[in-house]
């Protein structure tokens, strides 16, 4: 998988975070560099680690799914966007809570990133290079965490569903064209 790709599923997985994001700085009645880094780290490190133990699951079974792993990376991306996109076009609004406690964090940051762990497992089918993967994945996580604080506070949460919306649409973009490639190679 190419840089390009990679980087577009990073931002597809990433937006989860960036809307939840988004709502912690529409909560917070003053922000700081700190409070974007904190919100980024938590979020950044789970899509980060997610990836990689879905990548450890996915190469266990590899050998018995190789004929059908397109099939598998463009269901589960799919799977995902589609959700993405079926939250983002709901009318149910979630509350919007300022606290960065490690109680609050951890759980926001597993729920966040429960979709990194099955793309981890396409990882696997489709051989990724894990490391540069997830890499990447916690660097571009934590960036827009930390934008999407300030973002919330500056602009509030107008763009949370255009967030979710954009990640959907990629992640099924990107299944798509993996099977694409695998069906015409």
């Amino acid at each position: 998988m190419n840089l390009f790709s990679l980087s577009l599923i990073a931002v597809g997985l990433s937006m989860d975070a960036f809307a939840v994001s988004i709502c912690k700085g529409l909560a917070m009645k003053e922000i700081n560099l700190k409070k974007a880094c904190i919100v980024g780290l938590w979020f950044g490190a789970f899509q980060a680690l997610m990836p990689a133990l879905g990548f450890l699951l996915g190469s266990r079974f590899e050998k018995n799914i190789i004929a059908i792993d397109h099939w598998i990376a463009f269901a589960v991306l799919g799977i995902i966007g589609a959700s993405m996109i079926k939250e983002a076009l709901s009318k149910n609004e979630e509350s919007a809570n300022d606290s960065l406690d490690i109680k609050t964090m951890f759980l926001l940051a597993i729920a966040t990133s429960i979709d990194a762990l099955a793309v981890g497992v396409t990882f696997a089918f489709l051989q990724t290079r894990i490391l540069p993967a997830v890499s990447l994945i916690g660097v571009i996580t934590f960036t827009l965490s930390a934008v999407g604080v300030k973002a919330g506070n500056v602009f509030g949460s107008r763009y949370k569903s255009k967030a979710e919306l954009t990640g959907g649409i990629i992640l099924i973009g990107m299944g798509i064209k993996i099977l694409l490639e695998h069906l015409t190679a």
